[in-house]
């Protein structure tokens, strides 16, 4: 730890560690103590600016882990990208040093179970401004396959099940923190006996006390104490019957005749959903490369499909509008008669996969990747869809999914099931369409309504209202369309109902804290001055002449 360079080495790969417990690893279970590390190695840092340093650097470790797949299409720009999210965790190292750093106080032990989850949830907020590339990768989200969780998640949205790993990690640090103090001390023990009998005994390392264990023993038994009381108490939601919503996965079809070729793959899917009685069938994002105002004949090859099938179709057309200009990413519903009406346009776009953020400052990274080469258009609104009788839905576009806000607002205005469009071939052999798809069953769990994730080459997937799966998902290497039975639920989760109170209530912990330190800061007595003290010319009583 003595060199700079190790230790910044060390701060990166400790940072990275968290990236495990997501798909397609998803050792869950790896995220309850996967930041304990990291929290070690700031703990130790000399100097405040030094933690700083060692929570930018593990920021830039994680930020790289969890998003590597993205370095085939934008290269080094998306270390570039890392490196500048990776300082929101500076405050965060900060934090960690002033609550863990030396020997915990047992009050100091205590905040840091409440301020260190609270500074988190603030990184995490920042990051998840869609300008900064959205929330992908949000701790809680690791937890997609476990029920606890998802009952937790229903109560406070991701957010919460965020802040309790990380109260979790923090009460693993001090716990890991009062045993190596003992062993130090152990060891000085020993050391003074073998030297008592050559000369006087010296200070040696003294323990940390029973304060950082107490503290930690707390954080487990917190975490689990509201789990259970989630797992008890929590509303759940109400089976409201069923809805059979088939998915349409045509596989990867590249080249020039792309669009062409994709759209006759999907037709003949569509068509053998006949006689199978889909009440909706749903196509993934881009899944049709043509305004339909511009092309009648597509138009009515959809409405023909959906009279074959005897159910609406959900498509999603990536093409230059006729009616508006540029070039948007929609959500279209197709019925017996030709396209509805209802049609949902992209609102939140993929920074340099759809945009680019101030294009005129960085334009240049569509030289060294696969950026946009022009800026998709956003709509301006949500929509709600009326897709069969008795059925509205919720359609999102991509990493929208990602979005707690938008899933949740789509339940609040009535949704009985949200539909995600997303394509992901472009990463299609890393570990980027599992992530994706694991989002699902969060946002299921939030808002107690199922949802359907469907794509154009995998992972296609379908969870319940508790976000448990409906089926099997959908493979990278599936070329097919399946029938879903979907459960519908009604009822409104603590999450609709109160948001993102978690959010709110770290907010309210940080603003206390900067508080209390600027009131501390100003209390603090002046330093004594440096130099030597001035005489007059009388001299001094003490001594005269001087």
């Amino acid at each position: 730890m003595a060199s700079r360079w190790w230790r910044g080495g060390i701060a990166v790969l400790t940072g990275a560690l968290p990236a495990l417990a997501f798909p397609a690893p998803s050792l869950w279970w790896f995220a309850y103590g996967a930041l304990v590390p990291w929290l070690l190695l700031i703990r130790t840092a000399p100097t405040a600016r030094r933690a700083m340093l060692d929570g930018c650097l593990g920021g830039l470790g994680f930020m790289v882990a969890v998003h590597h797949w993205l370095l085939p299409s934008l290269h080094v720009f998306t270390v570039v990208i890392a490196a500048l999210l990776g300082l929101l965790w500076a405050p965060w190292g900060w934090l960690v040093r002033r609550f863990l750093g030396g020997a915990p106080s047992p009050g100091r032990a205590t905040a840091a179970l409440v301020v260190l989850p609270s500074g988190w949830l603030m990184v995490e907020l920042a990051r998840s401004w869609e300008n900064l590339g959205g929330p992908w990768g949000l701790l809680g989200s690791s937890q997609w396959q476990v029920t606890p969780a998802l009952r937790l998640a229903s109560v406070g949205g991701v957010w919460l099940v965020s802040a309790l790993i990380v109260v979790l990690n923090v009460g693993l640090a001090l716990l890991a923190q009062t045993l190596a103090g003992r062993v130090a001390a152990s060891r000085a023990a020993v050391s003074r006996t073998e030297v008592a009998a050559s000369g006087p005994d010296t200070a040696g390392p003294r323990t940390t006390g029973a304060a950082p264990a107490l503290a930690g023993i707390l954080a487990v038994a917190a975490v689990t104490a509201v789990t259970a009381a989630a797992s008890a108490w929590a509303p759940r939601p109400e089976a409201a019957g069923h809805v059979r919503v088939a998915v349409v996965q045509p596989g990867v079809i590249d080249g020039i005749s792309g669009p062409e070729k994709r759209l006759d793959r999907q037709e003949a899917l569509t068509r053998a959903l006949a006689g199978q009685d889909p009440d909706l069938v749903v196509w993934g994002e881009s899944s049709v490369g043509f305004d339909l105002a511009d092309r009648p004949d597509v138009a009515r090859r959809l409405a023909a499909l959906s009279r074959d099938v005897g159910a609406d179709l959900l498509v999603n057309v990536d093409a230059r509008r006729s009616d508006r200009p540029g070039i948007f990413k929609s959500s279209v519903l197709v019925g017996p008669g030709g396209p509805t009406g209802d049609r949902y346009d992209k609102m939140r776009l993929v920074p340099f996969g759809e945009y680019i953020p101030a294009r005129s400052l960085l334009g240049w990274a569509t030289s060294v990747g696969k950026a946009a080469g022009e800026d998709r258009r956003r709509g301006d609104r949500q929509v709600l869809m009326d897709a069969g009788p008795g059925l509205r839905v919720g359609p999102l576009v991509c990493f929208e999914s990602a979005f707690p806000d938008m899933s949740r607002r789509l339940t609040r205005d009535g949704a009985q099931m949200l539909l995600a469009q997303s394509a992901t071939s472009s990463f299609q052999s890393s570990w980027a369409p599992e992530q994706h798809a694991s989002l699902a069953a969060v946002r299921a769990a939030e808002t107690g309504r199922p949802m359907v994730h469907a794509t154009l080459t995998g992972v296609s997937a379908v969870h319940g209202p508790d976000g448990s799966r409906a089926g099997a998902p959908l493979g990278t290497s599936a070329s097919t369309a399946e029938v879903y039975d979907v459960p519908l639920a009604t009822g409104t989760t603590a999450y609709v109902r109160w948001g993102d109170w978690p959010v709110h209530g770290a907010l309210v912990v940080i603003t206390v804290l900067c508080a209390a330190e600027c009131a501390r800061s100003l209390r603090r007595p002046a330093p004594e001055p440096h130099g030597r003290r001035a005489h007059t010319i009388h001299g001094s009583p003490a001594h005269p002449g001087h």
